[in-house]
């Protein structure tokens, strides 16, 4: 995170992240100067004084700094409920896909059009996050978030009258995919201004809602058995809609002051992908997004294919979002102490190994219990790290505006993920026929954790140039924006526009530019808390 300091070069300050996260980004805090040595003095003038441990007279411009609580823990709840009845329900496809698979309900049906299914329920709710954008500015938070309840209500109910495949891609894939778009999207965006130093907590509680799928999965098996196939849908409609609107009333937006330069929204910007922090934060995300959508979908089927009965593979699906539901908040806390993006990486490389290893070798239900258990804890860290690291490496203002910009960049390995993985299993014999979809998977971990340690890397650079910069004395240092390269995005676009070149080449040049000294092997694994 850049900022202004007022040094001392006698002793420069040893600023930790979470320090260095409350150093203002902008001029807009100049009426401040003067202040910053007298704490009540900068109360009185809308600022925050730095915390306990920090002098004072390192820091010269502080931002609006969240209460790091408070009515935000009622806002984890809501946004937990809200994650438990929109992707656990939505890992309770897996199980209606198995049974339409075995029963044969649509003969016309492939075992691909089954997974689009799936896969269009989650990349329709990423694609559309400029237009929820839009929407969310035009009807407010709230209501926005009440009209993707009523839509996954639509979807689910709907669902119940399919006859026929399409209509499960209009009920289940459009509609409800929609709907989780318009609930979820927003309701996200609502924790980081709540949290500070709790705020990986905070995003790992909440997430950890996805977990619910435990219950869904449990309950969707039950039910399909007791009530059948149009009353369970049914059923989900009514108990997501109930909650999902209370959640809706329960969430509201933390008031930002408007001297932070923060309350103003951001609208989605293509050039942000030419930012090498978020680049590679995108590319860690679309990778491993292949394999856990995967992961997800595939292992009712798997399980079925080691000689388990239909409700066994529901409850493995259950094991893994018991996982989940157990890791994320573990993972947010760990996080918090060790560094966000050193507990990504540790889970991204421990859920490749467990795929290559455990997942190949698991012929047994206990066996794949264990591996459902391990891997939900390990593998959706994207979803619980990826808001707090965007606040670390960008910026608090526009963490949201760019965690909307990598959704939209996530529908394909959401939308193809589990149609590649089935692919790979189509035509196999026996057994060993998940075995090049059990390798996918672990490589796209692989990947996710090559990634992740170059990012580690970059974020070590940026600490390194700003310590760099104290203990010279100088007063401004790193760049404009958090973690943003070290020309403006208005610099870059006068740039273009003088010369010509395309966008594409002048990203190339940012990226070259700040990525000097990122692949350093020092830097790649030395020990520090990023």
């Amino acid at each position: 995170m850049s900022g202004h300091f007022d040094t001392n070069p006698q002793q420069p300050p040893n600023l930790d992240p979470d320090a260095i996260e409350l150093v203002q980004r902008n001029q807009q805090h100049a009426s401040y100067a003067g202040h910053e040595s007298d704490p009540e003095a900068l109360r009185a003038a809308g600022g925050t004084p730095p915390p306990e441990g920090i002098d004072p007279a390192s820091i010269a411009l502080v931002e609006d700094v969240p209460p790091d609580g408070g009515y935000g823990w009622v806002i984890v709840a809501a946004v937990f409920l809200i994650n438990v009845n929109t992707w656990g329900i939505n890992s309770a496809w897996g199980i209606f896909m198995e049974q339409y698979i075995r029963e044969n309900t649509f003969p016309e049906a492939s075992h691909f059009e089954y997974a689009l299914v799936g896969g269009l329920s989650v990349s329709l709710a990423l694609i559309l996050g400029p237009i929820i954008s839009a929407i969310q500015k035009a009807l407010g938070t709230r209501y926005t978030m009440v009209l993707g309840s009523l839509m996954i209500f639509a979807g689910l109910f709907s669902a119940s009258a399919a006859s026929r495949v399409w209509h499960l891609f209009m009920s289940v894939g459009l509609c409800m995919g929609f709907g989780f778009g318009l609930l979820y999207i927003p309701a996200m965006g609502l924790l980081p201004p709540w949290f500070s130093r709790h705020r990986s907590l905070a995003l790992g509680l909440a997430t950890a809602g996805a977990g619910g799928g435990i219950a869904w999965n449990l309950i969707t098996g039950k039910l399909l058995a007791v009530s059948g196939l149009k009353w369970t849908w049914r059923i989900l409609a009514l108990v997501s809609v109930a909650f999902n609107i209370l959640c809706a009333f329960l969430c509201r937006e933390r008031p930002i002051s408007s001297s932070t330069g923060s309350s103003k929204r951001r609208s989605f910007n293509i050039r942000d992908f030419g930012r090498t922090q978020v680049l590679l934060i995108l590319l860690w995300g679309f990778i491993t997004e292949f394999g856990y959508v995967s992961l997800w979908y595939s292992l009712p089927s798997y399980a079925t294919s080691i000689g388990l009965t239909p409700s066994q593979g529901s409850v493995v699906n259950a094991m893994l979002s018991l996982g989940v539901g157990v890791g994320r908040p573990l993972v947010g806390a760990l996080s918090d102490r060790f560094g966000r993006i050193n507990l990504a990486l540790f889970c991204c490389s421990s859920c490749a190994i467990l795929c290559l290893t455990l997942w190949i070798l698991a012929r047994s239900y206990a066996g794949l219990i264990i591996f459902a258990l391990a891997a939900g804890a390990g593998g959706g860290c994207f979803w619980s790290t990826v808001n707090p690291i965007l606040a670390e490496t960008v910026s608090l203002a526009e963490s949201s505006a760019i965690f909307g910009t990598i959704c939209f960049a996530l529908v394909i390995p959401t939308t193809f993920g589990e149609a590649i993985a089935l692919q790979l299993v189509k035509g196999g014999d026996g057994i060993n026929k998940f075995i090049p979809s059990q390798i996918f998977v672990g490589c796209t971990f692989l990947g996710g954790t090559a990634l992740l340690m170059l990012l580690r890397s970059w974020q070590i650079c940026e600490i390194e140039r700003k310590s760099e910069g104290m203990g010279s004395g100088q007063h401004e240092v790193g760049h404009k924006r958090s973690g943003e390269e070290s020309r403006t995005e208005g610099d870059l676009e006068e740039g273009v526009m003088a010369s010509g070149r395309s966008a594409g080449v002048a990203v190339l040049g940012e990226l070259r530019s700040s990525a000097a000294g990122m692949w350093s092997p020092r830097k790649l694994f030395v020990a520090r808390r990023v």
